[in-house]
């Protein structure tokens, strides 16, 4: 049977059909299916990936068995940033293809250029840009003050002419800005389109792969803040980092969505300066910038953000509400949980939220994806809905069951000895996460109820 010419692939899922219709059958999404159009599968072709084989030799069609396979460390390249490095699980790990999104402005691209400017001095990077000319960048690099000596350039969106590029340097690291401009020759569609994000990225990771060299993608999000592009493309990719920051906040917060070499739920936090992004070695110092006067509604909490804790001030305010259906607006934590919290406080706690028009947000931009915030998200509700501030020396942490139970959270004593640190006073947490000795001069108050937690108040 002959290859077909062209397929729809929906771009929320990856699905393949040779047809188009309006909704995917995998993820019920409807409107998503793009049409693909296939390159023809000839010996050398680009997009076949059939003419690059010889990249990896013949050991790669050798069968191994799994416990002859080394299990030596594989060596990681340092980013020369910190934050950048931990989020990563470690470095770059060579062989890997490394996508970095964002919206425009968040510093994608400051920031890659200053890794590439920084490693250059010690090893091999090509930096391919597709966005902007060399003049551009060069400028950039002499705003930044970056040493710009020994960064190989190249200003090109034709694939097979940057791997022939790549194939001839021997990079030890590839940085490719963006793949939404790489097109290939064989796929006869626009650069950015679904067909050519997908190809293209897949012959610049076979490359990587093939010649263990460390592939940075720049990629754009959607309106929603998703990356751009088809599914498959978070597929092939080895981690997925996604960099954030609003244009009117100096500060950019970098988690990764994606990674086979470490943790997804680190956090790294950069600050955006005049000399470009500079990393934030304290997170939680940022994030405490409160006023001198407590508010009510005001408290803060500890997240744990991958390997270390984090504190986070949580603000809530509690409203008469004007009209018959009363609003639930959440900023930073998921609204639905909100609502469940506010159904337990009614439930257990004796406090009726129904006729109140209830915000909550987090400061500085955090998302809280964890379910250590449902006690200090409850506790500042509670203080905006009698309008009475509390403690400015007090920390609180821990999760609320339907019961109406406070649940223990991961690494309670980290959290307790980070609060100390910063000078707090007083912790409300679950009993089971409460420490034999407490830190000096801080006093731990073990609750098992939300009751409990509304008397120590």
């Amino acid at each position: 049977m002959a290859k077909a010419k062209s397929a729809f692939v929906c771009t929320e899922c990856g699905a393949e059909y040779r047809k188009w219709q309006g909704q995917c059958s995998s993820c019920q999404e409807w409107n998503t299916l793009s049409e693909v159009r296939l390159a023809s599968a000839r010996p050398g072709s680009g997009a076949s990936g059939s003419g690059r084989a010889g990249y990896a030799g013949d050991h790669s069609r050798q069968i191994v068995d799994l416990g002859q396979v080394d299990l030596s460390e594989v060596p990681r390249l340092t980013s020369t940033f910190a934050e950048f490095d931990r989020v990563l699980g470690g470095g770059l790990v060579p062989g890997s293809a490394v996508l970095l999104g964002g919206n425009p402005g968040a510093g994608k691209s400051t920031l890659l250029l200053q890794t590439a400017c920084k490693l250059a001095q010690q090893r091999r990077i090509v930096y391919v840009t597709g966005e902007e000319s060399l003049s551009q960048v060069a400028m950039r690099a002499h705003r930044l003050q970056l040493p710009s000596q020994g960064l190989k350039m190249l200003a090109e969106t034709s694939v097979e002419t940057i791997l022939a590029v790549a194939e001839r340097e021997n990079p030890e690291i590839l940085v490719i800005d963006s793949i939404q401009t790489m097109h290939l020759e064989d796929i006869a569609s626009a650069p950015g389109g679904v067909a050519q994000v997908r190809e293209s990225a897949a012959a610049l990771t076979r490359f990587a792969k093939q010649t263990n060299t460390v592939l940075l993608l720049v990629g754009h999000v959607t309106k929603d803040g998703t990356l751009a592009g088809p599914k498959v493309l978070e597929h092939m990719i080895d981690a997925s980092l996604l960099l954030e920051g609003g244009a009117d906040s100096r500060f950019r917060t970098l988690r990764g969505q994606k990674n086979r070499f470490g943790a997804v739920n680190e956090l790294g936090v950069f600050a955006m300066l005049e000399q470009g992004l500079k990393e934030v070695k304290n997170p939680s110092a940022i994030f405490l910038s409160r006023q001198e006067e407590q508010a009510p509604g005001s408290l803060v909490m500890v997240v744990w953000e991958g390997t270390r804790p984090i504190l986070v001030e949580v603000q809530a305010l509690v409203d008469e509400s004007a009209l018959g259906n009363p609003r639930r607006v959440a900023v930073g934590v998921d609204q639905n949980r909100l609502a469940m919290l506010l159904a337990v406080l009614n439930r257990h706690g004796g406090l009726f939220t129904g006729d109140q028009d209830v915000f909550l947000n987090v400061v500085g931009g955090v998302k809280v994806l964890e379910t250590s915030a449902d006690l200090a998200v409850l506790l500042a509700v509670v203080s905006s809905l009698q309008n009475r501030a509390l403690p400015r020396e007090l920390v609180v942490f821990g999760e609320v069951g339907l019961s109406g139970e406070i649940r223990p959270v991961p690494s309670g004593q980290e959290r307790i000895t980070e609060a100390a640190k910063h000078g707090f006073q007083r912790a409300i947490v679950p009993r089971a996460n409460a420490p034999k000795q407490p830190p000096k001069g801080m006093e731990v108050i073990a609750v098992d109820k939300l009751s409990d937690a509304l008397e120590a108040l």
